[in-house]
């Protein structure tokens, strides 16, 4: 029986899923300010970028993930609208956010696959979903 929705190989034998987002690009009111932030919850970096373009972007880096910052003015309210962030370890990382003094909305359990999640928020006002599945290998 062979798979009817299967995307067929490139010509190189590649395949043409996706592999995976490379990064993420969102507004920020306070460049120094977004980059502090989450180097501070996330532990990301920043990838001084500046010497290959003439167009202001901030660069955060986990190495293995990066999201990118462009310069505006004013903030355009992006709610409900998201994005999710894949926590390791659950409870660390909560006690983090409580060291650090970010808050957090009620931790909330998905009783389908036990999976937990909760948002906050950057200090621009983004939502961001924190999520954890202990069953996942890492």
């Amino acid at each position: 029986m062979t798979e009817t929705n299967a995307a067929p190989a490139s010509a190189a034998g590649a395949s043409p899923r996706p592999h995976s987002i490379h990064h993420v690009n969102f507004p920020t009111t306070d460049v120094e300010r977004t980059k502090e932030w989450y180097a501070r919850v996330f532990g990301m970096h920043h990838v001084d970028v500046s010497m290959l373009s003439n167009t202001k972007v901030l660069l955060m880096s986990r190495n293995n993930f990066e999201l990118h910052f462009t310069p505006v003015d004013e903030m355009r309210k992006m709610a409900p609208f998201h994005y999710a962030m894949e926590v390791e370890d659950w409870d660390g990382f909560l006690a983090h956010l409580k060291a650090i003094g970010v808050r957090h909305t009620k931790p909330v359990e998905r009783p389908q696959n036990q999976s937990k999640f909760c948002y906050i928020h950057d200090p621009d006002g983004t939502m961001i979903e924190l999520t954890y599945h202990g069953r996942r290998d890492y």
